[in-house]
């Protein structure tokens, strides 16, 4: 599958290696003039550093400087086109596409370079070596559309099945099928451009955090199984019969203990797992920016790490954020209905439980509380709509006990129209008034909600979310805040007991210590949150360093001192040991990659990610393991029917 003819080699390091180099059946060698630019120190000069053994240049290098050069590429057949006279192949590697030319012209060399381009399948593997020529009809779209290579040599280095989906941009393939065929559906520019954008942010972490004092230490990923949080992945010891490892849903002990040791700053980007439920922004492995500084306050952790999302976002999308607001909890509740939320449009809740009591409407009568939000210039939506609306609010998706909606058609003076799904209880007066209490303008629609305080909030939170989307508010732009002050508790209705709202390893204000025993669902965390576009890009916490202090948190969580002790017994005898004042926190870095990618899913910015049902179609995992290695394992199998 071979085709060459003999060539005449230009002057210079490139046409004296390419003259030097055998006719035989192998592939050509490249030129080895690299080797001399990268020992001059010239790394940044055009391309020079990516010549190999079997190439001069990569498929995005060449320009009309390189004109009358003789070169060596080598890539995978987009596609190629037979115009009789001559053939046109688009040859494409990870750097971009040049268009090669064979002529079939009265020789015997040029008519079996032809044929052979003939042949060529789609993502072929081939090496070509041509002279470079400027373009008549020039490529505005293609960084090399000014020239293209007439092929004087050809080696067929890979023939190829014909692909189950085009490769190229845009696809004919559902994710399913991607997923099933990673390694080519990672051939595509949008795959390849979000493993570098990943690449690229990871460089721009490591080098920050290095310049600041920061060293990077691995944590064990053999770890111990806990019960606080999502569900661990286990693996069995053969070693110790009966005993399981986990694998950690986060570094955060080994992280504690490493300020423990005196590392003082420490920061990994580390693989973690859990075992939850999934869906776009969630993955059984995902990756944190895992981070922890000793003799440290919030603002110090805060300040810190905002710097290096700064960075971030500058070198990446050209974004300068201002200094980013620190939005207390509870604002974030009650404003907003959510602790992420969206601040590049406004729409927030307003409290009308007062004014709607009283009107002998049942459900906002019995509310503990109700609340409006202002839906701008969706006042006009056909009664159509409005039902998909109603439909949409009490699914899944929201999860609201209804909607109770207004529209505001006209407040000019004298002809004030405005109406409502409930107006057999509410007058022209009273619906003014949720007018004035939203803010509301001709054109919007009023919805409100009602229930138990925290549970209406959320909902409301997740509608203003999804209604902003719905609206195109949030499409463009970035914003950015934190989030602070979160409660250190939360009750748990089903296991009638507290639960950390972040892990139990978090300090509370030290001005709220005093509640811890008497009113410990008012304890504040000293806890923070980085929230851009809606969506928490990471969190953490100043944390425990005293021994009694977590021996107390740890009874709040309704642990005894003989459960405390079994699971985390190491972490309270290290603090015997003069431990610091540490904090830290984690960043998700395929949330991070999403979000400035500009992408819907993290899985378009991991290699080889897991569908929603938590399995790789590709490798087919998980899967059975042998009866010989469940016994080596010392475990049986036994599969839960779904009725039980």
């Amino acid at each position: 599958t071979e085709v060459r003819m003999p060539l005449t080699y230009g002057t210079g390091p490139l046409g004296e290696a390419l003259g030097a180099m055998s006719l035989g059946a192998t592939p050509r060698a490249a030129p080895a003039s690299s080797a001399a630019v990268l020992a001059a120190g010239a790394v940044g000069a055009k391309m020079l550093s990516m010549e190999t053994g079997f190439r001069s240049h990569t498929c995005g290098d060449l320009r009309l400087a390189d004109v009358e050069s003789t070169v060596s590429l080598c890539g995978w057949v987009q596609q190629s086109r037979d115009m009789n006279h001559f053939a046109f192949v688009d040859l494409r590697d990870r750097y971009g596409i040049t268009q090669c030319v064979f002529h079939n012209e009265a020789t015997e060399e040029a008519t079996a370079l032809y044929e052979g381009a003939k042949k060529l399948g789609r993502e072929w593997v081939v090496q070509i070596i041509g002279k470079v020529v400027e373009r008549s009809n020039k490529n505005k779209q293609r960084a090399t559309g000014e020239i293209e290579v007439i092929v004087t040599e050809m080696n067929v280095l890979n023939e190829s099945l014909t692909p189950p989906f085009l490769i190229q941009d845009e696809t004919d393939a559902g994710e399913l099928k991607r997923m099933e065929y990673r390694y080519l559906d990672i051939r595509r520019a949008p795959l390849q451009q979000a493993l570098l954008l990943r690449n690229r942010i990871t460089r721009v972490v490591r080098d920050h955090l290095s310049s600041r004092g920061f060293v990077e230490i691995e944590t064990p990923v053999l770890i111990k199984s806990t019960p606080e949080g999502a569900r661990d992945f286990v693996v069995p010891s053969r070693m110790n019969p009966g005993q399981f490892y986990a694998l950690p849903q986060s570094p955060q002990t080994f992280k504690q203990l490493l300020m423990v040791g005196g590392m003082d700053r420490y920061f990994q980007i580390v693989k973690c797992f859990r075992d939850e439920e999934l869906r776009a922004d969630r993955q059984p492995e995902f990756t944190q920016i895992d981070c922890e500084m000793s003799f440290v306050k919030q603002d110090d952790v805060m300040n810190t790490f905002e710097a290096m999302v700064r960075n971030l976002f500058e070198n990446e999308v050209g974004h300068s954020f201002p200094p980013m607001q620190r939005m207390p909890w509870s604002q974030a509740m009650d404003e907003y209905g959510i602790d992420k939320p969206d601040l590049r449009f406004d729409m927030r809740l307003h409290e009308i439980t007062a004014q709607v009591k009283g009107k002998d409407f049942k459900l906002f009568d019995e509310a503990e509380y109700v609340c409006a939000l202002a839906c701008p210039e969706a006042g006009g939506w056909a009664s159509k709509k409005v039902k998909d609306l109603e439909k949409t609010v009490m699914s899944d998706v929201i999860g609201a006990s209804g909607l109770v909606w207004a529209k505001v058609k006209s407040l000019k003076a004298g002809a004030v129209d405005i109406d409502c799904s409930a107006k057999k209880f509410f007058d022209a007066d009273a619906l003014q008034g949720w007018v004035d209490a939203c803010g509301a303008s001709e054109g919007d629609l009023i919805c409100c909600f009602w229930g138990p305080r925290l549970k209406t909030q959320t909902a409301a939170g997740k509608f203003r979310h999804w209604m902003g989307q719905e609206l195109g508010l949030r499409d463009k732009g970035y914003c950015a805040l934190w989030v602070v002050d979160f409660p250190l508790l939360e009750f748990d209705d089903e296991e009638n007991r507290y639960v950390a709202m972040h892990h139990p390893f978090t300090s509370c204000k030290p001005e709220d210590i005093h509640l811890m025993e008497t009113d410990p669902g008012k304890v504040r965390a000293n806890a923070y949150d980085m929230v851009i576009n809606g969506v928490e890009v990471g969190g953490g916490s100043i944390r425990i360093h005293d021994k009694d202090m977590q021996s107390k948190v740890f009874a709040l969580l309704g642990f005894t001192p003989e459960a405390a002790k079994e699971q985390f017994g190491f972490l309270l005898g290290a603090f015997e040991y003069g431990a610091p004042p540490h904090g830290g926190l984690a960043f998700g870095l395929d949330r991070m990659c999403t979000l400035i990618g500009g992408g819907l899913s993290i899985r378009d910015y991991i290699a080889f990610p897991k569908n929603n049902q938590g399995r790789d179609v590709m490798i087919n995992a998980p899967s059975a393991i042998t009866s010989a290695q469940q016994e080596e394992l010392s475990i049986a199998i036994n599969i839960k029917s779904a009725a039980s």
